[in-house]
């Protein structure tokens, strides 16, 4: 080595400089815009996760799924799904092994962050008609303020009957709105803290102003109207409000972002733009060695509590029931499976670089992001992957020569955040996160790159598909 010049010993000894979409074909990124239109079209019948179940459930059968039944024999090759509660659905591909030498999983979370609607909601003040909130997951609540929202959800009546209610999407539709305070009136409110500008009681969401037409003098004729109109589309009374699932959601539709189109702005990237990835990986692998599951999840935002969320043992039981029929010990396949845990981090953003620490950030157009580890302040609250498994899956990007980086998010003392690898590490399987860089993560309309998002699904395909 003491004979190489310094440059060549550089380049031996140093990790190369990334430089990301600039070494990627036209052809591959022309492959990257298309795949992105079936996820825009994803994203945009997805917001909430009953609707991501739907969507995924109609993509599986159009692609030879078919439902799981227990305590049937599949051979390799056979593609099932199976939905828990309508807000859950694992789709798998059985392999030559079968279960015997572990599963592959990919899982990713179909959730987002929204406003969801109080068990009693709708009332009326002065003479307008509103719902009351409590919004769901880590939102900055003045981003919701003043933009249009569009209601979606689930009602069930006294009779056991379901109504699915979906309102404001299409633009010949109503939406509904959180109004906020003129500039004019508002110095008191400027001279408060970020956070408590708008309060969490305050998220009221305005749906009517018109009275109904009536001779007497009745109050809350604007609640009666309102409640008239929800009853004669949908047959249902102030009461089924309390057996419900409502929320309120970005109106808009997900856009192509930048002069180039080689960004998407849209809500919900968190974390469906990981899950349409795996579900396409799960749907376009060839009949793999090992048993590979794409598992999309619920309720990660809230902490993955709930019996649909990544600590229910329904992903767990799932993968008992497929050992079972091969006469297999769940618990021992279970302990030789590997997954990646297919979630988001924080892309770089220069605008606020004092956040980031820049050795250890992600970056927009730079590939897949490997979290080694997210929790906060002395990784409290986290799955560390293994030294081991992190070769594993760096070598698997390397051979398939897919875009990948690895960092945090965020600050060591400023940053941090959860994901569901956790949960799947205390199974004994070997996990990783490996997502998209996102841009204004948990806003009502964040960035993603186009390249990022196809680079993730060649991943997980590739895991899919490794021996």
């Amino acid at each position: 080595m003491a004979d190489k010049k310094v440059k060549d010993i550089k380049e031996e000894l140093f990790m190369p400089a990334k430089k990301g979409i600039a070494t990627i074909s036209e052809d591959e990124i022309k492959k990257a815009d298309e795949f992105c239109v079936g996820y825009k079209e994803f994203l945009d019948n997805s917001p909430v996760e009953r609707e991501a179940v739907v969507y995924s459930r109609k993509l599986a059968e159009e692609n030879g799924f078919a439902e799981f039944e227990q305590d049937k024999e599949y051979k390799a090759g056979d593609k099932v799904y199976f939905i828990n509660r309508d807000k859950a659905i694992a789709l798998a591909v059985i392999g030559k092994n079968g279960t015997k030498n572990g599963v592959k999983l990919s899982i990713a979370h179909i959730d987002s962050p929204r406003v969801d609607l109080k068990p009693n909601p709708l009332y009326e003040d002065n003479n307008l008609a509103y719902f009351k909130t409590h919004y769901y997951g880590g939102i900055k609540k003045y981003q919701w303020t003043v933009m249009p929202l569009a209601l979606h959800g689930t009602v069930v009546k006294l009779d056991g009957s379901k109504v699915d209610i979906k309102v404001g999407v299409d633009e010949a539709e109503p939406c509904f709105c959180i109004t906020d305070l003129l500039p004019h009136l508002a110095r008191e409110q400027a001279q408060k803290k970020l956070a408590q500008a708008i309060e969490g009681e305050n998220l009221n969401v305005l749906i009517g102003s018109r009275p109904l037409s009536c001779d007497d003098d009745e109050s809350d004729l604007v609640k009666l109207n309102v409640m008239k109109i929800l009853n004669d589309k949908y047959g249902i009374r102030e009461g089924d409000f309390l057996s419900a699932e409502l929320c309120l959601v970005p109106a808009q539709k997900s856009r192509d972002v930048g002069f180039d189109r080689g960004l998407i702005g849209g809500y919900g990237h968190d974390d469906k733009v990981c899950a349409y990835p795996a579900l396409m990986a799960a749907i376009d692998c060839d009949i793999p060695e090992s048993t590979c599951i794409t598992y999309l999840t619920d309720k990660e935002e809230t902490g993955s509590d709930g019996n649909t969320g990544m600590q229910s043992d329904f992903l767990r039981y799932f993968i008992y029931d497929l050992a079972k029929a091969e006469g297999e010990e769940g618990y021992r396949v279970l302990s030789k499976s590997k997954c990646l845990s297919a979630d988001v981090n924080a892309a770089f953003d220069p605008i606020y670089a004092s956040a980031y620490e820049a050795k250890n950030s992600s970056y927009i157009n730079q590939g897949v992001i490997i979290s080694k580890y997210t929790g906060h302040g002395g990784k409290y609250d986290t799955s560390d992957a293994s030294a081991e498994y992190m070769g594993e899956i760096r070598s698997m990007l390397e051979e398939n020569k897919i875009m990948w980086q690895v960092g945090e998010l965020g600050k060591v003392d400023i940053g941090g955040g959860g994901t569901i690898a956790k949960y799947v590490a205390n199974m004994n399987v070997d996990v990783v996160d490996l997502g998209v860089p996102v841009l204004s993560m948990h806003a009502p309309f964040e960035l993603v790159s186009k390249v990022d998002v196809y680079e993730a699904y060649r991943a997980f395909l590739s895991f899919f598909n490794k021996p």
